[in-house]
C-alpha cells in the first residue's frame, strides 16, 4: 500500500511539473512576442491607398505593443527586396509584405524561413514560394464582378445598346490584377459574345490590356492610341478600368478627344480604391464608380493575424482553397468590397468615417 501511495504521489508530481512546464512555455511565447519588431513593406507612396494601408497597420500594431519598421519601395523591386533583407537583419519576428512583383522576392522569403520568421502577404498574393504563411485581402474576383456590374448599370441608363466598350486590366506582375479581370469578364464576356457589347479595338485578352505597375500615364497613352486608331466618328460608351489611377489617365485621354462636354458626355468609367481625386471626379459626374476596399478593416484583419502568429497561435481564415500561389494554397482571409457611385458615396465614405466631407469638397 505504501508503494502504491509513493507511485501515485510521484505521478501527481510529474503531472503537475508537466503542466507547469507547458504553462511556462505558453508564458514564454507570450513574453517573447512583447515588443517584437514587425517589418511592414508597402509598394509605393504614389498611390493614396498604400499610405492609408501602411499608416493603419503601423498604428494598430503599435497599439498592441509591437515595434514597426514601415517601408515604401516606390514601385522599385530591388528596393523592396533590400528593405525585406534589412528587416530580417534587424531581427524582425514577422513580416507583412504588399509585394510589387509577387514572384521577385523568393530569395528574401527563403531567408525569412531560414530565420523562422513568418510572412503575411498583404492584399497582393506572393507567388511561387512556399514561404508565405497567410494572406489577407479582399474578395478580388468579386471586385471584378462588381466593376463589371457597375459598368453595365451605367450603360443601361444610356439606352438599349449595343455599346462600344474598351477594357483595361492591372499590372501583369500583380496576382490581383488577374482576379479582377477574370471576375469582370465572367460578367462581360457573354454580352460580348452576344454582340450587346462591342470592343471596337479588338483588344480583349489580359496581356494586351494590362497596364504595368498600374501606371496612369501608360493607361492614358493606351486610351489615346485606341481613340486615334479605332474611333473616328464612333464614340466610346464605357471603359472597364480596374483602378482609380488608371481611370484618371483614361479620363484625361477622353477629355483631350472632346469628351466631357454637354455635347458629348464621358463614357461610363469604373475604378477601384475610392481615392479622393476619383471620388471628387464621381461627384462631378466624370468617373462613374469605384470599388471601395476599406483599408481600416484590412489592416485590422492583418494585425489580428500577426498578433495570433506572434503569440504562437493560429489566426482566423475564411478561405483555404482559392489562393494557390503556384507552390502552395495560402490560407487567406477575404473581406467584401463595396461599389461606390454618386448615389451612395455619402453613406459609404463620409458617414462611415472613411473620409470627412471637407476632404471630398
Amino acid at each position: 500500500m505504501r508503494l502504491v501511495r509513493i507511485a501515485a504521489t510521484t505521478a501527481l508530481a510529474v503531472t503537475l511539473a508537466a503542466c507547469g512546464s507547458a504553462q511556462k512555455t505558453v508564458d514564454q511565447q507570450s513574453t517573447s512576442s512583447e515588443g517584437a519588431l514587425v517589418g511592414v513593406t508597402m509598394p509605393t507612396r504614389s498611390s493614396e491607398r498604400w499610405i492609408h494601408d501602411g499608416d493603419n497597420i503601423k498604428s494598430a500594431l503599435e497599439g498592441k505593443g509591437y515595434k514597426v519598421d514601415l517601408q515604401y519601395a516606390e514601385n522599385d523591386i530591388p528596393t523592396q527586396a533590400n528593405q525585406i533583407e534589412n528587416q530580417i537583419t534587424k531581427g524582425a519576428k514577422l513580416l507583412i509584405v504588399a509585394s510589387i512583383d509577387g514572384t521577385a522576392i523568393t530569395s528574401q522569403l527563403q531567408q525569412a524561413a531560414d530565420a523562422k520568421i513568418p510572412v503575411i502577404a498583404y492584399d497582393r498574393l506572393i507567388r511561387k514560394s512556399p514561404n508565405v504563411d497567410y494572406y489577407a485581402t479582399f474578395d478580388n474576383f468579386k471586385v471584378g464582378v462588381e466593376q463589371a456590374n457597375s459598368l453595365l448599370a451605367g450603360l443601361k441608363a444610356k439606352g438599349e445598346g449595343p455599346f462600344n466598350v474598351e477594357l483595361f486590366a492591372g499590372s501583369p506582375d500583380d496576382n490581383n490584377a488577374t482576379f479582377f479581370f477574370n471576375g469582370a469578364m465572367s460578367v462581360l464576356q457573354p454580352l460580348i459574345d452576344q454582340g450587346k457589347l462591342v470592343v471596337k479595338s479588338g483588344q480583349k485578352d489580359f496581356k494586351t490590356v494590362a497596364i504595368l505597375r498600374w501606371d496612369p500615364a501608360t493607361a492614358q497613352k493606351r486610351m489615346e492610341d485606341i481613340l486615334t486608331s479605332t474611333y473616328g466618328g464612333a464614340k466610346v460608351d464605357g471603359v472597364l478600368s480596374p483602378y482609380d489611377g488608371i481611370s484618371i489617365g483614361i479620363l484625361s485621354a477622353l477629355k483631350s478627344s472632346g469628351y466631357g462636354t454637354p455635347a458629348q458626355a464621358y463614357p461610363i468609367v469604373t475604378g477601384q480604391d475610392a481615392e479622393v481625386a476619383s471620388v471628387k471626379s464621381i461627384i462631378a459626374g466624370e468617373q462613374y464608380s469605384t470599388i471601395h476596399k476599406d483599408t481600416r478593416k484590412l489592416a485590422d484583419v492583418t494585425v489580428k493575424m500577426a498578433d495570433a502568429v506572434l503569440k504562437g497561435g493560429k489566426p482566423e481564415v475564411n478561405n483555404t482553397k482559392d489562393y494557390d500561389n503556384g507552390n502552395k494554397v495560402v490560407p487567406s482571409f477575404l473581406l467584401q468590397p463595396v461599389t461606390v457611385d454618386k448615389a451612395n458615396y455619402q453613406k459609404e465614405l463620409v458617414e462611415s468615417g472613411y473620409y470627412t466631407a471637407d476632404q471630398l469638397r
